[in-house]
């Protein structure tokens, strides 16, 4: 009986297989991708390190055994081990930067990239950047991309994890920005000094009903970048404690909280939360400044 590997050839052949596969799979798309079709256009070209787009001239060519084998062989992995495509990979896309990750860190998705596209107008105003904190950093995808917008401000990115920020140093070596960013270990605030003119975090904040019922793939990703109890406002609660310390005036307080923002909402009823809208998709993000937050905490104390 001949096997796929035989009787493939070309990277249109494979498109097309890797693609039948994935449509017959009960896979989950979250990760990057929200369709077959896309799913098997990444795996495919990015393991032959071709690219997404413009790539037709390359549709016809034949593949080496070796391509054709490494192709199968994550195709076969996505599939039965339901692996997120970023992980088999080593390399995950934010705001059109490639970053290495691995399953140390959580696989980039914030919709905080969309904001920095524009710069976080118009809510930043003419303020100046200076000092920005991506908080619960992971592998460092939103510090560095916020380092390339803001380009003449440090950055620093901190996590609890020593493994995550492994993982973001690899990517402050790659996109060699290790001149104004740096990576730094700490519980949230506890080993930050100074203060922030941003402060951007993505930190955990599935509850514990949805993590139990999170598709597979979800599953392969760090507990610790997931959990955050109950009602998944751990560590918001904590970071709206603090974060007034460690703003500049006219400083902002940016945060996804994804599907816990409902019980945030309801939690802060006298807090201004701006509960922020994108056009790319994503939701549960809000925006303080750090004038409403020392308000509400001098109202609150």
């Amino acid at each position: 009986m001949t096997q796929p590997i035989d009787d493939l050839h070309t990277v249109r052949d494979y498109l097309r297989y890797v693609s039948s596969q994935f449509a017959a799979s009960p896979l989950f798309f979250g990760h990057g991708t929200d369709n077959v079709w896309d799913e098997a256009v990444q795996l495919v070209m990015r393991s032959l390190h071709l690219p997404m787009e413009n790539n037709t001239l390359f549709l016809d060519a034949r593949l080496t055994r070796e391509e054709r084998s490494l192709i199968l062989e994550r195709a076969r992995r996505r599939v039965e081990e339901r692996i997120p495509l970023a992980y088999l990979l080593g390399e995950a896309w934010f705001m059109g930067m490639p970053f290495f990750v691995d399953e140390r860190v959580l696989v980039p998705r914030s919709p905080i990239g969309e904001l920095l596209q524009s710069g976080l107008q118009p809510w930043l105003g003419d303020k100046p950047v200076g000092r920005v904190l991506d908080l619960c950093t992971g592998s460092g995808c939103i510090g560095i991309a916020a380092a390339t917008v803001f380009d003449e401000a440090e950055v620093d990115l901190s996590d609890i994890s020593a493994d995550a920020l492994a993982v973001a140093v690899s990517n402050i070596e790659f996109h060699e920005v290790g001149d104004r960013v740096r990576a730094i270990q700490s519980d949230l605030f506890e080993n930050l000094q100074g203060r922030y003119d941003v402060i951007l975090s993505n930190p955990p904040y599935v509850d514990a009903q949805d993590l139990s019922t999170m598709p597979e793939e979800f599953h392969h990703e760090p507990e610790l970048g997931l959990a955050a109890g109950c009602d998944g406002l751990d560590i918001a609660h904590r970071i709206l404690a603090q974060a007034a310390d460690f703003l500049t005036p006219g400083g902002l307080l940016i945060v996804e909280v994804g599907n816990s923002w409902v019980a945030l909402d309801a939690a802060y009823p006298d807090l201004p939360l701006t509960w922020l809208e994108f056009e790319q998709g994503g939701d549960g993000v809000f925006l303080l400044t750090a004038e409403d937050l020392s308000a509400w905490r001098a109202r609150n104390s």
